[in-house]
């Protein structure tokens, strides 16, 4: 359907009508489709391959942030754990 094809942003209500058209859409044509409720966006559908791939960059983000956190914080004088003592601290041997 090319309504479904076309658009971007749907109701909700349209979208339950149309749901293989609106999975296409963001499988196929790799382009998000954001979910509405009286105007309001409230879901987006995205190609799951595209979703891991952010996931992947959010979480690689996060990594990088506590990393520097720790730079930071080792550079303004904090002592560094010992690897023996983390071990313990989890139960690892």
């Amino acid at each position: 359907m090319m309504y479904a094809l076309c658009m971007s942003e749907m109701r909700l209500s349209d979208a339950r009508d149309h749901l293989a058209d609106v999975v296409n859409q963001a499988t196929y044509g790799k382009e998000p489709v954001y979910l509405t409720r009286r105007g309001r966006r409230v879901a987006v559908i995205v190609d799951s391959e595209y979703l891991d791939q952010l996931t992947a960059w959010v979480e690689d983000a996060v990594d990088r942030a506590e990393v520097d956190a720790v730079r930071q914080e080792m550079a303004a004088g904090a002592a560094a754990i010992p690897w023996e003592q983390v071990k313990a601290d989890l139960g690892l041997k």
